[in-house]
């Protein structure tokens, strides 16, 4: 059977959160604190469990994401749509220091899961709702998934070429920022409670799934408010630069490599390397209006060489530049190695797996990997049993009926 006892460590041990969240925003801010020694309990329909639970890749049938997706955590199986479930939830509320909710707000409030409901049952309870377009707004019971955000928060429109259409990025974008940021409100609050705990009558995290990439790019706002015009797609040299160099090229042995610029200093770097002359991009606006000469220059010098002769000079003449990694570069690099980045858990469907290790690092009282994605229901007895001290006869009656 497998160890029903996480590892205890990480600077969030002690911490309890329920999650009302599938797919992937919702977990995921729910992993993040999970990685960090929480104890977070994973709500899931019985029979059906997390639509996460089937997406993805596939190995021998067995669907790899949740494997990542569901690590660190407790998985129980309710049914909301019963009294009873709904009764078994309220009680995982009080439980709890931390709730995490994806439903519509209509669903919500249906299911003693809005934020009323929550504060009245757990005064202190730190309630992060994820919706697609925020509790407050005409459409809060609007469906809405990770990429209709990307859309939203201007990041689509100034992704692609300007001659090609706006593109997505490649994984869920969207979804795994608002994740991010729901974890970092989290502990926002956390420290409020624990600094002011007088004060503290709970919190209402209220976020939408476009908002955390809009709140990233600082300067299109601002940029359209102050110059009338909205930035547009520049393809890897990007709309708003922080200096002239910044593109990929592609090598004579047909790889690619990302080569940019920071600082006046790192851009004249590339021109000695280059063999232009210094003195025409000497200053800011020099390096600004020469940066078409720059790229085309560096284009013509990284196609004429090999990748590793490329990468060597650059290095040499303190040049920030690398490969385009793929899965495949990633897992054989050596500093990615050197940071103990890739870990490899043990898997009770498939044995030896790797994934990536818990981030951020820390040297004190790092989080760890106990556990991949838990097999739906696996911590019923746990859960339900020992941490909210429901009894073996009430338990056995809730499994019959089909509620867990």
């Amino acid at each position: 059977m497998e160890d029903q006892t996480s590892t205890g460590q990480g600077q969030l041990t002690g911490l309890k959160v329920v999650e009302f969240a599938h797919v992937v925003a919702g977990p995921l801010a729910g992993g993040m604190l999970a990685d960090q020694g929480a104890d977070v309990v994973h709500v899931e329909p019985p029979g059906s469990g997390d639509a996460a639970r089937a997406m993805g890749p596939r190995r021998d049938g067995v669907p790899l994401w949740f494997k990542v997706a569901g690590r660190n955590k407790r998985s129980v199986t309710l049914d909301l749509h019963h009294e009873e479930g709904r009764e078994v939830a309220r009680e995982l509320i009080a439980w709890a220091d931390v709730v995490i909710v994806t439903l519509r707000a209509g669903r919500l409030r249906a299911w003693g899961l809005d934020w009323e409901a929550v504060h009245a049952l757990n005064p202190t309870a730190i309630l992060l709702q994820i919706s697609g377009f925020g509790a407050t707004s005409s459409r809060a019971d609007a469906p809405g998934f990770g990429k209709m955000g990307e859309a939203r928060s201007g990041v689509v429109h100034l992704t692609g070429f300007p001659e090609g259409p706006p593109v997505h990025t490649g994984f869920s974008h969207g979804d795994a920022v608002t994740g991010l940021m729901g974890a970092f409100a989290v502990l926002a609050a956390l420290h409020r409670r624990d600094t002011d705990p007088d004060s503290f009558d709970g919190e209402w995290i209220d976020l939408a799934l476009f908002e955390p990439l809009y709140r990233l790019v600082e300067w299109q706002i601002i940029a359209y408010d102050q110059l009338g015009t909205a930035p547009e797609r520049a393809g890897n040299q990007l709309a708003v630069a922080p200096a002239a160099v910044i593109n990929t090229y592609r090598s004579a042995d047909g790889d690619w490599l990302t080569v940019t610029s920071a600082t006046t200093r790192s851009v004249r770097n590339v021109v000695r390397l280059l063999g232009l002359p210094d003195e025409e991009f000497a200053t800011v606006e020099q390096q600004h209006a020469g940066r078409e000469r720059l790229d085309a220059a560096l284009r013509e010098w990284v196609a004429a060489r090999p990748a590793a002769e490329c990468l060597a000079a650059f290095e040499r003449a303190e040049v920030v530049a690398s490969r385009v990694f793929t899965a495949a570069d990633i897992v054989a690099d050596p500093v990615y190695a050197e940071r103990e980045d890739i870990i490899t858990v043990d898997d009770p469907d498939l044995g030896p797996v790797r994934m990536q290790a818990v981030i951020p690092r820390f040297h004190r009282s790092p989080g760890a990997v106990w556990r991949t994605g838990p097999a739906l229901g696996a911590d019923n007895a746990l859960v339900y049993g020992e941490w909210l001290g429901i009894d073996g006869g009430r338990l056995a009656k809730l499994e019959a009926e089909g509620v867990i």
